[in-house]
């Protein structure tokens, strides 16, 4: 049963997001810019953290 659960939502999100693709492209780019600032926002805040880790964890 969670299989298919799974197998719905993966859909249901497929289906939205083309969705939004077809009736709003310049919506659906804002979003992606978001998605991909964010993952930078949180690489960066990754890295900062390993470097704090390397250099002894002073502050």
């Amino acid at each position: 049963m969670a299989v298919n659960s799974k197998k719905a939502a993966v859909y249901v999100v497929v289906v939205f997001v083309l969705y939004v693709i077809i009736t709003d492209p310049e919506k659906a780019g804002d979003y992606v810019t978001v998605g991909f600032e964010g993952i930078s926002d949180a690489a960066k805040a990754i890295g900062d953290f390993m470097t704090w880790i390397a250099s002894g964890g002073d502050s």
